[in-house]
């Protein structure tokens, strides 16, 4: 099991230079878990494609797909708490706190029990401090 970020999502969704690379992630590994706001953050994604002139139709339907088989961290006041710690120790934007706060969730407390995949670099270096042991390109 793995915690995925958005940033590493995306590219199981619509074809990029790292879709390989991530399909491979998940076929080693193929139980995900998520925080509660991936899948809106994959569809702001997704959105941001088709206005760029990509047909979402397929990576939409990929999305509920997987939306369906992974495990959701919800939005609680524990997560709050470990993203507020998170944001005075990382240099990181709210969101990716709080992605790594629901990683954090999710291991029970000790990251090394709990590979994190993004592509994000800043929550790379964040994960991999935090004790995560990271998983990207």
């Amino acid at each position: 099991m793995r915690f995925w970020d958005t940033s590493a999502l995306v590219p199981l969704l619509a074809e990029e230079a790292l879709t390989r690379t991530m399909s491979d992630h998940l076929r080693t590994d193929p139980e995900m878990v998520v925080w509660w706001a991936t899948r809106v953050e994959c569809a702001s994604a997704l959105a941001r494609l088709e206005r760029a002139g990509l047909a979402v139709a397929e990576p939409l339907s990929r999305l509920g797909m997987l939306a369906e088989a992974w495990h959701e961290v919800e939005a609680t006041e524990q997560v709050r708490r470990v993203a507020e710690r998170i944001l005075r120790v990382h240099a990181l934007r709210a969101a990716d706190a709080l992605q790594l706060a629901a990683a954090t969730v999710a291991a029970e407390h000790d990251p090394r029990t709990l590979g994190l995949v993004t592509l994000d670099a800043k929550l790379a270096d964040a994960a991999s401090r935090e004790g995560f042991p990271v998983v990207g390109q």
